[in-house]
């Protein structure tokens, strides 16, 4: 009954600027039982109310205008602690230090939505 719960409370922000991906996504998520806001560039996000409303943040690392680890740097800058999973179409490409609090997982374009499923999973429940 808590998994449920946490479902229906947890909000899932996908930012990437590829729109297919971001469709891909939000339909997965929303079919899983999350609530899905998504955005088109980091700088979208962070002009909304995202941030704040966000307790798992999907991320791409190349992204026209402010990368997702920049945009990770820069939301940690500004207080906000939202654990964030990146997704990458360059897996040789580097991620983020894995001591970062926030970092989760860094997958590779494509992924299987059980391994990005699970991860979102884990990391709600060590949240709570």
């Amino acid at each position: 009954m808590q998994n449920i719960q946490l479902h229906k409370t947890a909000v899932i922000a996908v930012v990437d600027d590829d729109e297919p991906i971001r469709i891909a996504l939000q339909s997965l998520l929303r079919s899983s039982g999350y609530q899905v806001k998504s955005y088109c560039s980091a700088l979208a996000f962070i002009n909304s109310n995202g941030p704040a409303q966000t307790q798992c943040l999907i991320s791409d690392i190349q992204m026209p205008g402010m990368s997702g680890v920049e945009m990770l740097e820069y939301l940690n800058a500004q207080g906000f602690t939202i654990p964030v999973i990146f997704i990458t179409g360059y897996p040789g490409a580097a991620c983020i230090a894995a001591d970062t609090p926030q970092f989760v997982a860094c997958l590779p374009k494509p992924f299987a939505a059980d391994k990005l499923l699970s991860h979102i999973e884990t990391t709600l429940q060590t949240k709570r």
